[in-house]
């Protein structure tokens, strides 16, 4: 069994923000699986598939950012996950502007969404997907205001392209393939 979490934050004033990239990716994996999210008690919406008898949990924690550990714990617990079966997507603003990069391991680089799942796993050593979104270098209030800022229609058009290549890679992901290789083929 795996678990593909989409970090960002509930509620339609989020909708199309750089912080809620997590949540965009994972949307449009589900719709290219043909498979819909749902409310859980596990504190996400959720959606189940199977790809080559692997079970597979999409899901996107209902706790807001700064507390996404609390759904990725409560679905390790209930269905007997580890750490390593789980893949995280989430916003990464010291990458440039859609560029993808796999991390088997390390800091949260002051992201409030790994803090929080590092806090509730006990653990540095999961897989992340992250998006650059690019940073606005400025202050700590321009950054709050930027990752919650949304993106143009052009990013978006550029998204899209992205999200083509994302789905692949969660495929590959499923189907077996290390942060090694996944890294040399997607990022960059």
């Amino acid at each position: 069994m795996k678990f593909i979490f989409g970090l960002g934050n509930i509620g339609a004033k989020y909708d199309q923000t750089r912080h809620n990239i997590g949540f965009m990716a994972l949307d449009h994996f589900a719709a290219s699986q043909g498979v819909d999210f749902t409310p859980t008690k596990l504190f996400g919406q959720a959606a189940k598939l199977n790809v080559d008898g692997e079970t597979v949990w999409l899901v996107k924690p209902t706790t807001y950012m700064n507390d996404s550990g609390q759904s990725v714990r409560a679905f390790l617990d209930f269905y007997g996950g580890k750490p390593e079966d789980i893949l995280v997507l989430n916003d990464d603003l010291d990458s440039p502007f859609g560029k993808l990069r796999f991390r088997a391991k390390g800091s949260a680089g002051g992201h409030n969404g790994l803090k929080s799942i590092m806090a509730h796993t006990g653990t540095q050593n999961f897989l992340r997907l992250k998006f650059g979104i690019s940073h606005p270098d400025h202050t700590h209030e321009a950054v709050v205001n930027y990752v919650l800022g949304k993106f143009s229609k052009e990013d978006l058009a550029e998204w899209e392209e992205t999200f083509e290549k994302t789905d692949q890679a969660l495929l590959d992901w499923i189907k077996g393939a290390d942060a090694a290789a996944l890294s040399n083929r997607y990022n960059g």
